[in-house]
């Protein structure tokens, strides 16, 4: 009778475990795109600079996140257009010069803590370019880039990426080019883990 009860017992816990990491499609995610999921994992995040939860969600939980993806899942950070008005639109060229220039891991948080914790106040790509400067980036270089075929590009591919996963929140949170994770139905951050690495093998 206890071996029947201990039993019964380590089932239930494999229930709940099972339970615990149970994803659904329409719940938890949803499927963005008719193609294929892409053959390398990766995990996208797009964000705004004059998104309040993006910088909370950058300084609290992305380095966690970014710790814990799989070995073999790239990352990369997609700036979208919608907030900020037209300043939107000037950041995301702003986050493509970043990019090009090698200075984003610089850029991001300096960027984030000028508008939130400083409130400082960006009115045009002029201001965009002092504060690059400010935070060490030759001027010559950051005019180069501003408008250079490989920024326009880097722009125009994120605009498109935005509207074809049909982003209109952020932080959001895409695996594999296909999985849109809805952040609001997880309950901790081991979830949004776990849920990162399940949908990474989904095909």
């Amino acid at each position: 009778m206890k071996k029947l009860l201990i039993l019964a017992a380590a089932l239930l816990l494999l229930s709940l475990a099972a339970n615990a990491t149970e994803f659904k499609e329409g719940v938890n995610y949803k499927i963005i795109s008719d193609k294929p999921a892409s053959v390398k994992p990766n995990l996208t995040e797009y964000f705004s600079f004059y998104c309040p939860h993006c910088y909370h969600f950058s300084k609290t939980f992305l380095p966690k996140l970014k710790a814990d993806m799989p070995k073999d899942m790239t990352f990369k950070q997609i700036h979208v257009e919608f907030i900020g008005r037209e300043m939107g639109v000037v950041m995301s060229r702003a986050w493509a010069i970043s990019e090009l220039l090698n200075v984003s891991d610089k850029i991001e948080p300096a960027l984030f803590a000028a508008i939130h914790e400083k409130h400082q106040r960006f009115t045009s790509m002029e201001d965009v370019k002092q504060f690059f400067v400010a935070e060490g980036v030759d001027a010559k270089e950051f005019e180069a880039a501003a408008n250079s075929f490989m920024v326009n590009s880097m722009v125009a591919s994120m605009k498109r990426s935005t509207e074809n996963a049909k982003i209109e929140g952020v932080p959001a949170l895409v695996v594999n080019e296909k999985y849109l994770i809805d952040t609001a139905s997880l309950k901790s951050f081991e979830q949004l883990a776990e849920i990162i690495k399940y949908l990474s093998k989904l095909e």
